[in-house]
């Protein structure tokens, strides 16, 4: 907890709220947890309720007039605000609750400092809006993408809102995409991390604009300072449908050549 200190830049902020949830998801994994339904097979849980108050009192200790969108609470503070910190307190719910240490924290200012968090590991993910950077203990590292491991992240999780034109698990079928590239699926926003520190060379999902989602603003931030290529699945920047990050232009250009002859196979 950062106190009563307002000066601590907004970089520092994302980093001590995200650290702040994490806290609480570590404290709790493995417990017996409330689910609190959402609807669509979606639900919460007490981790992630706990979650979102200590990220929430962070951000208001330290910037008491932005006001936040959270992926439980929803819209808090005021309506007008100049100011508004995006904030997913558990990505990974379902792996979560399955007792799988496939998690992430998201805390994220549009446009400027976001952090992502890994409960587990320690480590946190973080940009002020122009370097992305890893803190481990009070280790920083310069986050260096790399398209070396080929191994592609790809989200499987609906909504599908392309589907008529772009289908994942598809695109695991397509030949060129297997001999390419190693398929994996971690199913949470932690695998945009990943990209941006090496170890993987893309992560892929469908869904509409989600440049400012709660679950993806964060990670998109910090591969975009880090370097990352990031677009839609059509190749197009934000906003854009569903989304494709990778770790080089090379690596992405194959990407989206296999997605766009998937396209051309449904028309």
């Amino acid at each position: 907890m950062i106190g009563t200190d307002t000066s601590l830049s907004d970089a520092e902020v994302a980093v001590a709220a995200a650290r702040a949830g994490a806290d609480i998801i570590r404290e709790l994994y493995g417990q017996p947890l409330a689910r609190v339904e959402k609807g669509a097979g979606d639900f919460a849980t007490t981790a992630d309720l706990r979650a979102e108050r200590a990220i929430l009192d962070v951000i208001r200790t330290a910037r008491p007039d932005d006001a936040v969108l959270g992926e439980e609470g929803g819209q808090l503070g005021a309506h007008d605000a100049v100011r508004r910190w995006l904030v997913d307190p558990l990505c990974g719910t379902l792996n979560y609750s399955a007792r799988t240490m496939l998690a992430a924290v998201n805390v994220a200012l549009p446009d400027g400092a976001a952090a992502v968090a890994d409960p587990f590991s320690g480590e946190v993910f973080f940009t002020d809006g122009q370097t992305a950077r890893m803190l481990r203990d009070r280790t920083e590292t310069t986050l260096a993408p790399s398209s070396a491991t080929g191994l592609v992240e790809v989200n499987l999780d609906r909504p599908f809102p392309n589907a008529s034109r772009f289908r994942a698990v598809d695109l695991l079928a397509n030949p060129a995409f297997v001999e390419r590239f190693r398929p994996r699926v971690v199913s949470t926003t932690l695998a945009l991390t990943w990209v941006a520190s090496g170890r993987r060379a893309a992560y892929i999902t469908d869904g509409s604009d989600l440049s400012g989602s709660v679950h993806f603003a964060a990670g998109i931030a910090v591969c975009r300072a880090a370097g990352c290529v990031v677009s839609g699945i059509d190749g197009a920047p934000a906003p854009c449908r569903g989304l494709v990050v990778a770790a080089d232009p090379d690596c992405h250009e194959l990407l989206i050549s296999m997605i766009k002859d998937q396209d051309h196979h449904f028309a």
